[in-house]
């Protein structure tokens, strides 16, 4: 419960041919996190093998998935589709059938868009000229008369018929966006005397299509005929299309699927080192399941092969954490792995933090009929999630309500109804003495930080840091400082008459500070792990610096991360004056002469859903900020590396090759 999962340590000696059936069977069992092992005396002779080109292949045919599927329109398959037996060759020529089956019809309908796309243009060019039936012969074929087509501003177009000569005609039609579209035709001669005009007017010249012996209207029914045409011919191979998108669905997600596992193979085989004959395989596997483990490498094998496993020693780096709770911790694993994970060797919080987060949440957020609503929405969320994630979450929320509603019941709250005070096993935030509220978060502050401390001593001397079990300023010296420094403030006139002050404050304060000053230097002189960080940053000189800041700091830390804790106390009484507020807002509109009691009804409804929402959100960002700054600052690294074991979706043992 207070440990990561047991990891053993797993080398495996299995021959070439054997090893993509290993590795699948690995994949399939998906309890082994592979690592890299460097060529050598204590490994293997030959280096891991380079894979890039057949990875850039697999790239390059995942790359081909996704166009086919853009094209085609095709969503991406549902997670869980598993891999086939098939080649990675065939999955290639079979890949290259489906882009030959669409190439044509893809290309017929991007030229059909098109054509589609300059009909659609043409005719809009001529619409608003429709029905004067202009002749749309070339320019020269008019031997009397100059004609041209366009548009200009309204405004323009009424100066324009004042200007105009009489040996001009014009003709306007439609009206759009404040453009007049006009028709205007003159002689030869006046051609230059209207073009001077319109360009006055602000007018813009619409050439339209030339097409000899054919009008405007004429043109136009003919590529609306032609528009229509195009229409159905996009409408049958935009058919054909679908028809071909559903029947390459699923074998699109299955070359897919069986490329990302090829791809993850390719990965793992680029990791181990190997001989001639054979590959050595290495990596991670929790204690539990070695025995499944090789069983099924017998099974894939036919017995040849060798398996060594061993505990991680003191020596070894990084060793992967899995955490393993029961389904009423694990939304608290996922408040603390949102920080970070623990080392493979330190202490596993999660209980800690179940207990802490809900009593600190529970005593901010203290209101039995809010509580009440938090614990229905979890409930729904626990029953109705579709995912392990909204489950979780809805437990949490199940959590804090009934942490509320114990609150609630002690401060006698009820949705901020002043009836149920008087049932109050305490008395409400806001009333008695605030300073006695402040000083019960104080309190349940200085039993975090003391378990923090402790939790930080036992991490030592787990790690074999056995100094920094006693002289760090979060180890046994900083227990002593903090603990006497409480003794000191709440016994004085007791350590006074007995005329221990001096010794106190010696034995409490000033031999811890020593102690804190004494760290790195020590460190330094016995040549352990940080001698290295403080010559490379000095020296003894450093070392002495640091200290003295180190120590400086951890006075200040142990001041601030205690004070730090009222909080618990201020929005606890936030939440109650949010109420009193609405209450009191309640009670004035009341007096409004129409639908005074509907209005304060209203009000106090308002105001408890503002205090869920808000409150709610406040309490529970508070007590995470808590956790993570005065408790979990104390002990908790967060630098575990988490552990990724290596998985295949596979039905059965594909071939992939």
């Amino acid at each position: 419960m207070f440990s990561a999962v047991p990891m053993m340590q797993l080398h495996a000696v299995v021959l070439e041919q054997h090893e993509r059936a290993v590795l699948t069977a690995l994949g399939q069992l998906g309890a082994v996190q592979l690592t890299r092992t460097a060529s050598g005396p204590d490994t293997a002779p030959l280096a891991p093998r380079d894979r890039t080109a057949e990875l850039a292949r697999c790239d390059r045919i995942r790359t081909r998935v996704e166009e086919l599927r853009r094209l085609l329109e095709i969503c991406p398959p549902p997670k869980g589709l598993h891999a086939t037996e098939m080649t990675l060759h065939r999955t290639e020529e079979k890949l290259r059938s489906m882009e030959e089956k669409v190439a044509g019809p893809l290309s017929h309908r991007q030229s059909l868009m098109q054509r589609q796309r300059e009909l659609t243009a043409t005719c809009e060019r001529m619409s608003p000229y429709r029905g004067l039936d202009i002749p749309l012969d070339q320019p020269d074929q008019f031997s009397f008369l100059h004609l041209v087509t366009g548009s200009l501003p309204v405004e323009g177009f009424e100066d324009l018929e004042k200007d105009i000569g009489e040996n001009v005609a014009l003709f306007p039609t439609a009206r759009q966006r404040g453009l007049q579209s006009l028709v205007a035709i003159t002689t030869l001669q006046g051609r230059s005397a209207l073009e001077s005009a319109l360009q006055q007017a602000g007018f813009q010249r619409e050439v339209l299509p030339a097409a000899n012996g054919a009008t405007v209207d004429t043109l136009s029914e003919k590529g609306q005929q032609e528009r229509e045409q195009v229409a159905a011919e996009l409408e049958r191979l935009n058919s054909e299309l679908q028809t071909l998108a559903g029947d390459f669905t699923q074998p699109l997600g299955q070359i897919e699927a069986l490329t990302n596992v090829e791809c993850r193979l390719l990965e793992a085989e680029q990791k181990f080192s190997r001989t001639e004959s054979t590959i050595l395989l290495s990596g991670w596997i929790p204690a539990g399941g070695i025995g499944a483990l090789e069983r099924r490498v017998r099974e894939v094998t036919g017995g040849r092969y060798a398996l060594k496993t061993a505990c991680p020693d003191n020596s070894t780096d990084q060793i992967p954490v899995l955490l393993h709770h029961s389904r009423l911790l694990r939304p608290f694993e996922m408040l603390v792995s949102t920080y970070g994970l623990p080392g493979y060797r330190e202490l596993e919080p999660t209980l800690f933090v179940a207990l802490s987060y809900v009593l600190m949440f529970g005593m901010m957020f203290g209101d039995a009929g809010h509580g009440m609503v938090l614990a229905l929405c979890g409930f729904l969320a626990l029953v109705l999630g579709r995912s392990e994630k909204v489950r979780d979450f809805g437990l949490l929320l199940v959590f804090g309500g009934a942490s509320s509603i114990m609150f609630g019941v002690i401060y006698g709250s009820y949705f901020g109804i002043a009836f149920f005070k008087k049932y109050a096993l305490w008395h409400d935030p806001l009333e008695g003495d605030p300073i006695r509220l402040m000083f019960g978060a104080i309190g349940f502050g200085v039993v975090m930080m003391s378990l923090g401390l402790i939790l930080n001593v036992v991490n030592r001397f787990r790690r074999g840091d056995v100094i920094g079990g006693f002289l760090d300023k979060f180890g046994l010296a900083g227990l002593l400082f903090y603990w006497g420094a409480l003794v000191l403030l709440t016994n004085r006139a007791a350590i006074e008459s007995w005329g221990l002050t001096g010794l106190s404050i010696a034995l409490f304060l000033v031999l811890p500070i020593v102690g804190w000053a004494s760290k790195e230097p020590i460190e330094h002189f016995l040549h352990r792990a940080a001698v290295e960080r403080s010559e490379a940053s000095g020296g003894l000189v450093s070392a002495l610096i640091e200290s003295f800041v180190g120590a400086f700091e951890a006075v200040l830390s142990y001041l601030a991360n205690t004070i730090s804790f009222v909080r618990l106390a201020a929005y606890a009484m936030s939440h109650a004056a949010l109420l009193v507020a609405a209450f009191m807002l309640a009670a004035q509109v009341r007096e409004f002469s129409v639908g005074g009691g509907l209005w304060s009804l209203l009000v106090i409804i308002l105001g408890n859903l503002i205090a869920i929402i808000l409150e709610g959100i406040i309490a529970s960002v508070q007590a995470l900020r808590l956790e993570y700054y005065e408790f979990f600052g104390k002990f908790f690294s967060g630098n575990g590396q988490p552990f990724e074991p290596f998985r295949l979706a596979l039905d059965g043992q594909a071939s992939v090759s």
